[in-house]
């Protein structure tokens, strides 16, 4: 390659330190460290932390001046990259403190200029008028001292050639394909970004492991940027190594789990070939059991000369035992507490009880013959036929004081849950209920069921507690022999929610929910009430009574066969912690027929957001938009995640 009189500057380039693409071991922690970046001899982020508790003994304060000549996103960048620039308020430790953090700025601001593509671009910092770089750590400095930062861009690169040597093969499989190099931006005439030169390389090394060669790795990188025509040359060649197959797999760490069963669980089969998503699975199989504090799999430093790869599972396993405590209020349903205990792991193979008790409905004055009591316990047992496959058993006791019905019941139930993919999920097997009704259109009945339940699951939301892009679909049907009244009945129900954000940081949220429902069987007189749809609440049609929208009779309100409902919600968020939303729920519930557009029920209102960990805390104010006699004026919500 030619190098001209201007000097094109050969790199010193890349050093991509990130344990899941590049490193000789796989190793998957719950928690994965943030990766480092180096380029140019420049990191762009991980490496050393500060110790945040440290005591300055000297305070320094400064007044920063920044200056560059770039344009808003830019400048944006650099001033973010800045130690001197974000942590102007804060004084530093000593003058020593003060120009380390002033030369640290130097590496800094050029791996802001790279990441953007400027390779030519100049930096001065000055303190009281002197470049920091030329000052020593013992100098005499005024408090407060003045600080200049410069920056000159300069012109932003493209690429120019692009070579790259031993690349994978393209004609693959579907599922061992990796996305093209272009669509990172890799491609001769798009801006020389840094990051763009390591995305490049992770999917050259994710090709091999593809088609697996757990060991590949970038052999050797080589960049040249042409100062005179503005483009970086790049050359990449990766060495696939070994091609293996799963080893032999052992474990270490394991306490209370059966070793052998959380190999079994990870699914993966001495002989077969390496394939990094079946790494990657079998470490979601290991985290989904709810164990272990931490665990990584780890594959041996080297392929045996034999095409074997062994495997490590390093786990730390959790407490056995947990309880959880939490509380809903609302102005139309009153106080509700409820609380959990947890086993993790019964009998060594992950085998889970929980316990869970709740009182509801109180209200002032206190009321307890109005209260609403529920009490169960459900038996998980993971790893059933196949890892992704458990068994299920529940019971449960109620006691519900509704506005249109009080119930007393006692139900079971038992079958297996199966996990297809990480976003579809099934579930089914057999219930049975006794339950104990009374209300005003019927009086006193008595209801004993038992017959099979089934539902299916779609889930691609990023979150369950503040979503903001993906779907959820969710379908259900539940046939059934009722005994008291010698009936056949068939319920089903189907729901979907999305989520759109308007803006690149997320701020702006459009989230739709749409649930219907119908109801085959006999007259709704001969079908339990609980079974019955009826709309309003929390998590229906917020303004009015829970489960108090129904269908209106000469003897009063039932429930029906047949349900419609939706709600649209706008999220704005405010800063870190606050937010608002503004919604318009629907819902119609009809008997003989599917509801029209005559019997629905809209409410709407306003909530405030406040941010925590754990999610956001909601408090919604609704008001009925067209309410009867028995609806309340308004009602207020508070709880933990957002309504849907």
């Amino acid at each position: 390659m030619n190098v001209s009189s201007w000097g094109r500057v050969t790199a010193v380039i890349m050093r991509f330190l990130t344990s899941l693409a590049l490193s000789g071991a796989l190793a998957f922690p719950l928690s994965a460290p943030a990766t480092a970046f180096e380029l140019f001899g420049i990191q762009f982020f991980g490496g050393d932390e500060e110790d945040v508790e440290a005591v300055i003994a000297d305070p320094r304060t400064y007044e920063i001046t920044f200056e560059t000549s770039a344009d808003g996103a830019l400048d944006t960048a650099l001033r973010n990259a800045s130690n001197l620039w974000t942590d102007r308020d804060q004084p530093a430790s000593g003058v020593p403190g003060l120009l380390a953090k002033a030369r640290g700025d130097y590496s800094r601001l050029l791996a802001a200029l790279y990441n953007e593509g400027y390779y030519g671009g100049a930096i001065s910092i000055t303190v009281a008028g002197r470049e920091a770089s030329a000052i020593p750590p013992d100098a005499e400095l005024p408090d407060p001292v003045a600080i200049t930062v410069t920056v000159n861009p300069g012109r932003q690169f493209v690429f120019g050639t692009l070579r790259v040597g031993n690349a994978a093969p393209a004609n693959v499989a579907a599922d061992d394909a990796v996305p093209p190099l272009a669509s990172t931006g890799f491609a001769t005439g798009q801006v020389a970004r840094a990051g763009v030169i390591a995305q490049a390389e992770t999917l050259l090394v994710q090709a091999w492991r593809q088609l697996g060669y757990p060991k590949a790795d970038i052999a050797t990188r080589e960049v040249v940027a042409d100062h005179p025509s503005g483009t970086l040359e790049v050359t990449l060649t990766v060495d696939p190594g070994a091609h293996a197959v799963i080893g032999p797999v052992a474990t270490s760490g394991t306490q209370n789990m059966d070793p052998d069963f959380v190999v079994r669980q990870t699914g993966l089969v001495p002989g077969e070939e390496y394939d990094p998503d079946d790494i990657a699975l079998a470490r979601a199989r290991l985290a989904r059991l709810d164990v272990f504090r931490s665990l990584r799999i780890e594959a041996a430093d080297a392929v045996r000369a034999d095409g074997v790869l062994p495997y490590t599972i390093f786990v730390q396993e959790q407490k056995l035992r947990r309880f959880g405590i939490g509380a809903t209020l609302s102005s139309v349903d009153g106080l509700g507490l409820e609380g959990y205990w947890l086993h993790r792991n019964l009998f060594g193979q992950a085998e889970r009880l929980r316990l869970d008790a709740k009182v509801s409905g109180i209200g002032f004055p206190v009321e307890t013959a109005e209260f609403d009591y529920a009490f169960g316990g459900t038996f998980t047992k993971p790893g059933i036929w196949t890892p992704d496959t458990d068994l299920v058993a529940a019971i449960s006791a109620e006691r519900s004081v509704l506005p249109l019905y009080e119930e007393t019941s006692v139900a079971g139930r038992v079958g297996l849950e199966h996990l297809f993919t990480g976003e579809i999920t099934a579930e089914g097997g057999f219930s049975a209920e006794y339950a104990y009704f009374e209300d005003d259109t019927y009086g006193a009945r008595e209801f004993t069921t038992a017959g099979l339940y089934g539902a299916a699951t779609f889930d691609s939301r990023d979150s369950t507690l503040e979503p903001t892009e993906g779907f959820y679909l969710s379908a259900s049907v539940d046939p059934l022999y009722e005994f008291t009244y010698g009936n056949a009945i068939v319920g089903a129900t189907l729901e979907g929610r999305t989520y759109f954000s308007l803006d690149a940081d997320d701020n702006y949220i459009l989230a739709a929910r749409v649930k219907a429902g119908a109801i085959v069987g006999p007259d709704v007189s001969e079908i339990p009430p609980s079974m019955l749809f009826f709309a309003g609440g929390g998590g229906s049609v917020r303004g009015y009574g829970y489960r108090s929208i129904g269908v209106e009779t000469d003897d009063g309100v039932t429930g029906g066969r047949y349900l419609l409902e939706g709600s649209l919600e706008a999220r704005a968020r405010f800063g870190d912690s606050f937010g608002g939303v503004a919604f318009l729920d629907g819902g119609f519930v009809a008997d003989d027929a599917f509801p029209t557009f005559d019997d629905l029920r809209l409410g709407a209102g306003v909530g405030i957001r406040y941010y925590t960990a754990l999610g956001p805390l909601r408090l919604d104010l609704a008001v009925p938009l067209n309410k009867t006699e028995d609806d309340p004026d308004y009602a207020l919500y508070v709880g933990i995640g957002q309504a849907f």
